[in-house]
């Protein structure tokens, strides 16, 4: 078993900063050559702790960010435009993809599409509430009215 410090988060080991044991061929094969993870030493331990600092700073710059997006999102109303046919049926529905776009063309900042949930499928034209996940503690709830283009 190898003891190594990781560098960058690891989907099902851990975090920047976490020091972890794993087998000797995943960390000389997989982990070390892509930058995911550093050797354990004793002058890593100092590493460690300049890491951890660092992802603390960033979290609190994350989540104040956050908290001023979700202020923003939360006083407008976000115009979508989409194609649709008599008595306003839409062809299709409205994606998560298309709500990202009509919120950053709004002006209102980057919105990765698989944050955006949609209660249940928009299939008309009208006003609509969605969520938004900007942070982990922070949901920001969306208006939309889906026009006609």
């Amino acid at each position: 078993m190898a003891k190594i410090i990781l560098t960058q988060e690891v989907n099902g080991l851990g975090t920047a900063g976490d020091v972890v044991e794993v087998k000797n061929g995943y960390a000389r094969n997989y982990l070390l050559p892509r930058g995911f993870a550093t050797v354990w030493s004793k002058g890593g331990e100092r590493q460690i702790e300049s890491i951890r600092n660092a992802r603390a700073a960033r979290a609190q710059s994350n989540l104040e960010q956050a908290l001023a997006q979700s202020e923003q999102l939360a006083n407008a109303v976000v115009v979508v435009p989409v194609n649709a046919g008599a008595e306003g049926r839409l062809f299709g529905t409205v994606k998560p993809a298309v709500i990202a776009e009509a919120i950053e063309s709004a002006g209102l900042g980057s919105i990765d599409k698989r944050a955006v949930t949609i209660g249940s499928n928009i299939k008309r034209t009208g006003r609509y509430s969605v969520s938004v996940r900007l942070h982990e503690d922070v949901v920001a709830t969306v208006e939309l009215d889906v026009v006609a283009a």
